[in-house]
């Protein structure tokens, strides 16, 4: 969720906002509606609130939750979160093309996009780390699994015996079920991410090419933190701007 916020507006909780009756909101739009969490963030904000109202914004709220869901894996804090970001006021669906790579995204285009938001191929490759805890719907590998050339074949990149596991898992169309995005050690945050690619077991289209780039390091997890820090200061509203919303989902009155 955190990259989803960053990479629309900054790390401003835009994503975090609700449609309204003038306006559809990032999280409704395509690349969005699969998140899940906004009322884990909204939970920790009240508590927050409770203690100092209208001190830590939302955005702060949830740069460190996702710090912190990664450093309840490991049993340690994972990285040092900068804080003193301000809540943005707006919110567009729109505004997710074209910042929210597709899951078919090609690695040119990948690399693109995170070089419009000043990081780096490393930062690339270590942040698609990422992926080495969590589920995705098959709707986004179906049609690697069943018409990669519009033939009714499947991606030649992808291991066999993975492809025959997700289509065990994923039949021809199922928009709802959902598939570990990485195979053997999707609820521990760990390198295996990059050992599976490297085997073939990449669950995007451009996960090839990012195992071919690293394939796992004893300082993933600082490495991992460092990428982190920088995405999260991408556009952060500060000083005056914006404002400190009391709950996230709407702004303030």
């Amino acid at each position: 969720m955190f990259f989803h916020d960053c990479f629309v507006r900054g790390c401003d909780a835009s994503v975090l906002l609700n449609t309204t009756t003038n306006s559809t909101a990032e999280k409704d739009a395509g690349p969005n509606r699969t998140l899940q969490g906004f009322d884990v963030v909204e939970q920790a904000k009240a508590a927050v609130e409770a203690v100092c109202p209208g001190i830590v914004s939302c955005a702060d709220v949830l740069a460190m939750a996702s710090r912190d869901s990664v450093s309840f894996q490991i049993n340690r804090s994972a990285w040092k979160v900068q804080t003193g970001r301000r809540d943005g006021l707006v919110s567009r669906a729109s505004e997710t093309a074209g910042n929210i790579p597709g899951p078919n995204a090609n690695f040119t285009s990948l690399l693109q996009n995170f070089q419009s938001k000043s990081l780096t191929l490393k930062d690339l490759v270590v942040l698609s780390g990422a992926h080495t805890i969590g589920v995705r719907h098959c709707s986004i590998i179906n049609r690697r699994l069943y018409n990669f050339t519009g033939k009714g074949d499947t991606d030649p990149a992808l291991n066999a015996t993975y492809a025959a596991v997700l289509k065990s898992q994923c039949p021809p169309g199922d928009a709802v079920a959902t598939v570990g995005m990485d195979p053997g050690s999707s609820v521990s945050f760990d390198n295996q991410y990059y050992q599976a690619l490297k085997q073939g077991k990449g669950f995007f289209q451009s996960s090839k090419i990012v195992g071919k780039l690293l394939l796992g390091s004893s300082d993933f997890l600082t490495e991992f933190g460092q990428s982190m820090k920088k995405m999260g200061a991408i556009e952060a509203l500060t000083g005056a701007a914006g404002e400190i919303r009391r709950t996230c989902a709407v702004v303030n009155s």
